[in-house]
């Protein structure tokens, strides 16, 4: 009982004198991913900055019993890029500033010209001219606006998805250009190496779906050439579809994109030594019109768990090495002639 109450009175003589204690200074520690460079959206005198105009500065010297530390961290989080600050003070009066910083993790162009970053929660950045490191480009977006609880919401949802997959992919963050939104608020690929358009379908099975594409990259390209396929369609579980460009091309250019798509996957190996399971893989030639005949022509087994969007009204195709795969019941109209591309995001200059 005894120790008890002398326990008590040590704490109770200990606040009032950190009360009674007089603010001797604060210090600012930020919290956030670490950008190439160093952290360019909110530093040390921005938030000091800040303090000092919400009149952090004539407090110094005042008891910090007096001190409203809601209504100075409510001034920190009008800043669009602090995504949270906590303040306190420690045992020898120096108040603690610790700020959460948002990090951009896609840039996205509207259709009516706008331009943006978002952070990992949708939330609109405004751009940085200092700001110069690669991110994943996201264009045609429908809305002026980034939404994330509207009629663009699964949009927005896969955007974000796709985004954080492609960074944490250092080869497929080399390798994915753009991505452009269609009408119907799916994605295709433009890519670095290569000319063709990757139709990607929905932001469902990232993973599953950059799998086939992998494989057919490592399988089909780099035997006959980054410019054989004018389009590439990975939307279809187990499936990818490829259209033959035509006329065949420059011998020498198709030597150069063996070459580079080759070395690509190669670098892609030392990065991820097991990133893919290898099979024997044929495309599915679309000879400028996708029929029930040449999509019988399977190429890849569906991994388990890939849930990915089957070809509609499908039926059993006729077994191929041991596998099978689903074919439509009607054959679909030829497919259009391929569009001019358009020109590409204009994007800082990479460090």
């Amino acid at each position: 009982m005894v120790a008890g109450a002398g326990v008590l009175v040590l704490l109770v003589a200990a606040i009032r004198y950190r009360n009674s204690n007089t603010c001797k200074g604060w210090h600012v520690a930020i919290d956030g991913e670490s950008m190439p460079g160093g952290r360019l959206f909110i530093d040390r005198k921005g938030i000091a900055d800040l303090l000092i105009s919400a009149g952090a500065d004539k407090e110094h010297g005042r008891a910090i019993q007096n001190f409203d530390l809601r209504r100075l961290e409510s001034a920190l989080k009008k800043d669009i890029w602090i995504k949270d600050a906590q303040l306190f003070f420690d045992n020898n009066g120096i108040l603690q500033v610790r700020v959460t910083e948002r990090t951009p993790v896609a840039r996205i162009f509207t259709r009516d010209g706008n331009s943006f970053y978002i952070d990992s929660t949708g939330v609109p950045l405004p751009l940085q001219d200092r700001f110069a490191s690669r991110l994943p480009v996201f264009t045609d977006y429908p809305a002026s606006k980034f939404r994330t609880k509207s009629e663009d919401s699964a949009l927005s949802a896969g955007i974000l998805r796709l985004s954080i997959f492609l960074r944490s992919v250092p080869f497929w963050m080399a390798q994915i250009a753009q991505v452009d939104i269609t009408p119907e608020k799916n994605f295709e690929l433009e890519p670095e190496i290569g000319d063709q358009r990757i139709r990607f379908g929905d932001g469902n099975d990232i993973a599953a779906k950059f799998h086939r594409l992998y494989l057919f990259y490592s399988e089909v390209l780099s035997h006959v050439g980054m410019d054989k396929y004018d389009r590439i369609d990975i939307s279809y579980a187990g499936q990818v579809v490829g259209r033959i460009k035509g006329p065949a091309q420059n011998r020498i250019d198709s030597l150069r994109g063996i070459d580079n798509i080759r070395q690509m996957i190669r670098s892609a190996q030392q990065l991820q030594p097991d990133t893919a399971r290898q099979q024997h893989i044929r495309p599915l030639e679309d000879h400028n019109a996708m029929t029930e005949q040449n999509l019988a022509n399977y190429d890849l087994v569906p991994n388990a768990g890939d849930s990915s969007a089957t070809v509609p009204n499908a039926k059993p195709a006729s077994a191929h090495n041991g596998a099978s795969t689903t074919v439509p019941n009607a054959k679909p109209a030829a497919a259009p002639a391929a569009k001019p591309r358009k020109p590409r995001a204009i994007l800082p200059p990479k460090p």
